[in-house]
């Protein structure tokens, strides 16, 4: 297949994937934060994001294709809505697993809570949420290539086509770049998260 257009569809299947894992991270960093003390309300939202992560991929394209319709939206949402999972749950255990000697410290500096999230809390979680998001990225990868079995494009169009047509090449064309961008994502995010967990 010709390289321009793996290329294209290799910067398609990384932009659906980055923009919900974007949007997952704005939305679940903040919301694992505000669970800390609430813990009957944390049930309930892990609860609700538990069951998000059960809906197998194909029925969560088929509930979101209704509101988005067949197009690269619907994947995008759906990463969002699986990378609530991971997202979440790390950022609460991370932000509840801070040393509260820290926050002691800071609040005898006399630091706002606002200044002790964003300078003591959350740095000291973040190798915690830096798992979460690995693993959300990681799976979304797998989700946006079979976006496209509802019109979504990426590095699932050349593999498809090659299913289609029995074409080993296109097949591989297609899945070696998906497989090789994991293993990428999983070794950097991984090396990264243990230099800031020291």
């Amino acid at each position: 297949m010709n390289v321009s257009i793996i290329g294209k569809a290799l910067l398609e299947h990384l932009q659906i994937v980055f923009t919900g894992i974007a949007a997952g991270c704005l939305v679940g960093i903040p919301t694992g934060s505000l669970l800390r003390g609430h813990k009957k309300v944390a049930k309930i939202v892990f609860v609700i994001v538990d069951i998000i992560q059960t809906v197998p991929t194909l029925a969560m394209f088929t509930f979101v294709m209704l509101i988005f319709g067949l197009n690269n939206s619907t994947v995008i949402f759906s990463i969002f809505l699986y990378s609530l999972f991971p997202i979440v749950r790390n950022t609460y255990v991370g932000i509840m697993g801070v040393d509260q000697g820290a926050i002691r410290a800071g609040r005898g500096l006399g630091m706002t809570k606002m200044q002790i999230y964003f300078q003591v809390e959350l740095p000291l979680a973040f190798p915690v949420i830096l798992s979460g998001i690995r693993l959300a990225l990681v799976s979304a990868l797998g989700i946006a290539t079979t976006g496209v079995l509802i019109g979504a494009s990426g590095l699932g169009m050349p593999i498809w086509r090659g299913i289609q047509t029995r074409n080993m090449s296109m097949m591989l064309s297609g899945a070696i770049p998906v497989s090789l961008l994991a293993v990428l994502f999983d070794v950097l995010l991984s090396t990264l998260e243990k230099r800031l967990s020291r």
